[in-house]
């Protein structure tokens, strides 16, 4: 189901491209402390490039890009980690903004808010709001995040309506309910897990695992064209399979 790639892969004609691509973007501490660094420079080498990296697999098809920056267990981090990581946020969503409207990018931020600084969180819905009706792709940041919590909300929002729902009907009630299904989940840092990641929307993803950190990735388009090339490779069946004689009988 997924592949661990360690080794350049040649490069190849593009036949397909994932549709959503969600990155679990992983690594940032480790990144700073292998160069000496205090911990806090790898989150801001984090978001160094990355509204290249969005152009980019925009430009070549990709119309949805999800990145999970803060989950629900972070909060357990230290304060000075996550009060860092607010504003830090605050000021990367502000230069957002200006990205979204100058790209024709819709921008969405799918999590509670309820833990969120109030000026963080109303600049999440200002940022909705103000690109809403941009039709070039759509740029997702998983904050204050966890796919267990947002299904139970799903399911008492469901309740609350008081009807019974369909896979199709309970999605209205998620908040990746608009999103399309994740084609590829790439995490970095050689963590082979999905840490209660889009568990609704990674149903029949293709996940990909490297050993390369977040902040290495975000700046390389050799690794971005690596990613794209591992999923060319994938065969994705959805349960159904290849079609055989598995009976053996004459036809």
């Amino acid at each position: 189901m997924f592949k661990i790639f360690k080794k350049t892969q040649p490069e190849q004609i593009q036949t397909k491209i994932p549709q959503h691509i969600a990155f679990i973007c992983d690594g940032n501490r480790r990144w700073a402390e292998m160069r000496g660094l205090p911990p806090l420079e790898g989150h801001r080498a984090g978001i160094s490039n990355f509204e290249n990296l969005v152009d980019w697999f925009i430009a070549r098809g990709v119309s949805t890009i999800t990145f999970y920056i803060f989950s629900t267990e972070n909060w357990n981090r230290s304060d000075e980690e996550v009060n860092f990581l607010m504003d830090l946020f605050y000021s990367e969503l502000n230069k957002n903004m200006k990205h979204a409207m100058e790209k024709n990018l819709r921008y969405r931020v799918i999590g509670s808010r309820d833990r969120l600084p109030k000026k963080l969180a109303k600049l999440c819905d200002e940022l909705e709001e103000k690109s809403a009706g941009n039709t070039n792709g759509t740029v997702v940041f998983a904050l204050n995040y966890g796919g267990q919590d947002e299904i139970i909300r799903a399911v008492n929002a469901a309740i609350e309506n008081g009807e019974s729902v369909d896979k199709d009907t309970f999605e209205t009630f998620m908040d990746t309910g608009d999103l399309l299904p994740v084609d590829l989940m790439v995490r970095t840092s050689n963590e082979c897990r999905i840490s209660n990641f889009l568990l609704w929307k990674l149903a029949y993803a293709e996940l990909l695992f490297i050993p390369e950190h977040w902040p290495d990735l975000v700046k390389s388009e050799k690794l971005w064209q690596r990613v794209l090339d591992e999923y060319t490779k994938r065969d994705r069946r959805f349960g159904g399979g290849k079609k055989k004689n598995y009976s053996g009988k004459q036809k």
